[in-house]
């Protein structure tokens, strides 16, 4: 009776309807999540997004309940960091001039490997990080609550639904028929692109981050941009191309050093208990709750057994790196899933493209694989990594709805291979449609992460700078600074993180309209008037970058029609 109690639980959570909606909403997230990651170097989580969509869609069909809506908004929010992890790798590639190296088979491979290892490693993970840990997993717990704050409102939708319809149309205005300019108010400083980026995205961006973020992502640029480049210059201590070779080397360096520092002081001291909790999961013989595949940890561990074996085989055979790099990804894998769960419940970010590295840089060190599939290397366990931070915090939301663990993992397996697909495609798509030359700091996609790959693979422009940032980002992470937000304002175009800055700003001036309006109000009705405030500015601006990135996307693929047609 325990069981078929339990089965029916996680059946009347993953619904038919449901996977429908979720489905046909992960293949939209997706595609514009890659649009969004190549595009701002940055990938915001689509979480909260997907459960507004989600429940929304789920009230037009009927009565339902919180636990639906979140399984389907797992289904939903699968696919994008799925996207991310292959965002944040493979276009590297591409700036080394090894394209015709990589089609979309590979990608796919990459993404469907990476995708396998992170649902096998979050299956085991999840009850110590969500049950015995009881991280806290900022996203998942926003997420919980926005389900909860938009389950008696209508106006929610319509919110979102407007913001996404003027982003997209601002969207088309700009790149589909010219009518609007790239940039605004762009000044001729020598070494810097200067202006604001003309881009709802971006602004929104800054939006959601926040201010007191972006002002240290703003000071790491105004730090490269301004003290290295001009006045570095200026003072005759270098010319601007040595200048741009210190900042994308420092840049990096700071983004390895949080990444390297978030292993050591976060996640290492957590081993030993990590692995104490695995080891009393694997006492669970049937109808177990640490069970998401089956019910029965037995079956999970022979199924999530062929499961690694297939991936080693795969990578091996399929991708051609050979028996010993496969064996390290698969290890390294599941290793770098922990590291990742640990900083997405702790600080809410996923540094998922430093866990790559790491990859990449082990792999290079054991053996002599061709350059080109360091890449797959770095996309696979970028992928597990981004779809297990997605995955914990669907985790942390359904601890706080109630919603069994079991239906959210299938669904984001559902999510995933779907995901995988979708990414894949549209990663082809963008690159047929612009070419290559495309891809990098200053062209029409920045590509950040995926070009500190490609510095990696074929070398660093200035070591220096590079050991310097290392070990500084380090320093500032351990000292409680966000080093990988100003090691990406350092990296990134100056109009990107002004334009990310004048969002935040943004964010300032409403939260000081809104406090201004709650004036006078009793205690309750100021927190529940701030608590709607919130919520629709978190609707709107996530509408907006879901708008404009859904319609770069559609572009993208009409030029890729237009240009097979012709």
């Amino acid at each position: 009776m325990k069981n078929a109690t339990h089965s029916a639980s996680w059946q009347g959570q993953l619904t038919l309807r449901g996977a429908l909606i979720g489905c046909i909403g992960c293949v939209i997230i997706t595609a514009s999540s890659v649009y969004t990651a190549l595009k701002l170097g940055a990938l915001p989580w689509p979480i909260v997004f997907a459960a507004v969509i989600s429940l929304f869609f789920l009230k037009l069909l009927g009565h339902t309940t919180l636990n639906e809506a979140n399984v389907t908004h797992t289904i939903m929010s699968a696919g994008a960091m799925v996207a991310g992890g292959l965002a944040f790798t493979i276009p590297g590639a591409w700036m080394l001039g090894l394209g015709d190296q990589i089609g979309w088979t590979e990608i796919f491979l990459v993404a469907l490997a990476g995708t396998i290892l992170g649902l096998i490693s979050t299956a085991l993970i999840h009850r110590h990080f969500i049950v015995d840990a009881a991280l806290e997993f900022p996203t998942g717990t926003a997420a919980a609550e926005t389900l909860r704050a938009t389950e008696a409102g209508g106006a929610t939708g319509r919110e979102l639904f407007c913001s996404m319809g003027v982003a997209g149309l601002w969207s088309v205005l700009r790149d589909g028929v010219g009518a609007l300019p790239t940039m605004l108010a762009a000044l001729p400083i020598p070494g810097i692109t200067f202006g604001i980026y003309n881009s709802p995205m971006m602004l929104s961006v800054g939006f959601l981050v926040g201010w007191v973020p972006v002002l240290f992502w703003f000071a790491g640029a105004l730090f490269s941009n301004f003290g290295l480049i001009v006045g570095g210059s200026a003072a005759g201590l270098w010319d601007i191309a040595t200048a741009r070779g210190i900042v994308s080397s420092l840049g990096m360096g700071l983004m390895m050093g949080s990444g390297t520092a978030t292993v050591v002081k976060d996640i290492l001291p957590e081993a030993k208990t990590i692995v104490s909790g695995l080891r009393h999961e694997a006492t669970e013989e049937k109808d177990s709750p640490y069970s998401l595949a089956t019910g029965s940890l037995r079956l999970d561990a022979g199924i999530f057994g062929i499961a690694a074996a297939a991936v080693a085989l795969l990578v091996c055979f399929a991708l051609g790196l050979g028996p010993l790099p496969a064996i390290v990804v698969v290890l390294f894998a599941f290793v770098a899933t922990i590291m990742s769960a640990q900083s997405c419940g702790q600080t809410g970010i996923d540094p998922m493209e430093i866990f790559g590295l790491m990859a990449l840089l082990a792999v290079a060190a054991l053996s002599g694989v061709a350059q080109v599939k360091l890449f797959f290397v770095a996309g696979i366990v970028a992928v597990a990594c981004g779809l297990a931070g997605d995955v914990m915090n669907d985790f942390k939301a359904g601890a706080i709805l109630g919603t069994d663990p079991r239906a959210q993992w299938l669904g984001q397996a559902l999510g995933g291979i779907i995901g995988a697909i979708v990414a894949a495609a549209v990663m082809v798509a963008l690159v047929s449609a612009y070419g290559p030359d495309a891809f990098g700091p200053g062209k029409e996609f920045v590509s950040a992460q995926a070009s500190v790959v490609a510095t990696m693979v074929s070398g660093i422009p200035s070591l220096p700078a590079f050991w310097v940032g290392l070990i500084s980002g380090i320093a500032l992470y351990w000292a409680g600074l966000p080093a990988m937000l100003i090691g990406l304002g350092v990296y990134l175009p100056f109009y990107m993180s002004f334009t990310a800055f004048l969002g935040a700003l943004a964010k300032q001036v409403y939260d000081r309209i809104q406090r201004a309006r709650r004036k006078g109000m009793p205690e309750a009705e100021a927190q529940e008037a701030q608590k709607e405030a919130d919520e629709a500015g978190l609707v709107v601006a996530s509408g907006v970058l879901g708008g404009e990135s859904i319609v770069g996307v559609i572009i993208a693929f009409i030029a890729v029609a237009a240009g097979l047609a012709g």
